[in-house]
């Protein structure tokens, strides 16, 4: 239990590493794992305009907070205490939109590279992709979610692309579960340059420069 426990605080720390990281490339307009010649396929466009809202909400929430503990004549101790509480909160938000939007999927001549945010990696050998095709998903449940052998990675409770494994691949959960998967289905703005890019045949000298 204990090592579990360990490995648990661990995995969490990664994730405020890795959103800190991408608050920075956020603010230089540049990506994480994208090498040059890759296709960068978002999938934060049906969820960051809701996180937004929920962010101006918290901040709302904190600026009033602050000034209500200020009229209630509250220890400044105690004051400053929920003032950084609050503003820690905001700031893991806005990581959780930073590194969705910095790290998104990613089709190279060797993989399929499925992402959400901080959270989840995994990466596909193309040379397993036996079928891809676009589907249209709005009741997936969690947003990485494994039954049987078949991964869902959901945003906004929304799935839009299928890709079907010649074998199984080991898929990390978040919080450090290891799953093997034979389908996996996952959202991008924009399906169709996910499967055109996925049915172009690999350039296997660039491959293999």
């Amino acid at each position: 239990m204990t090592a579990r426990l360990v490995g648990v605080a661990r995995r969490l720390m990664e994730f405020d590493a890795k959103g800190m990281v991408s608050l920075v490339l956020w603010a230089l307009r540049r990506r994480d794992g994208v090498p040059p010649g890759a296709t960068a396929a978002p999938y934060s466009g049906a969820e960051t305009p809701a996180m937004l809202m929920w962010l101006i909400a918290m901040v709302v929430e904190l600026i009033g907070l602050e000034v209500l503990l200020r009229a209630l004549d509250v220890p400044t101790v105690l004051r400053t205490v929920v003032l950084v509480i609050d503003a820690y909160s905001v700031l893991i938000v806005l990581a959780v939109i930073a590194a969705c939007v910095t790290r998104p999927h990613v089709v190279t001549p060797e993989e399929l590279r499925i992402r959400y945010g901080a959270f989840f990696d995994l990466r596909v050998p193309r040379t397993l992709i036996t079928d891809v095709r676009r589907v249209r998903n709005f009741d997936e449940s969690g947003w990485i979610r494994v039954d049987g052998d078949v991964l869902a990675v959901a945003v906004g409770s929304q799935t839009n692309v299928v890709v079907e494994l010649s074998e199984p691949v080991v898929a990390v959960r978040p919080l450090g579960a290891r799953v093997r998967v034979r389908t996996v289905r996952f959202y991008a703005d924009d399906p169709r340059a996910v499967c055109t890019a996925l049915r172009i045949a690999p350039d296997t000298d660039r491959a293999g420069a």
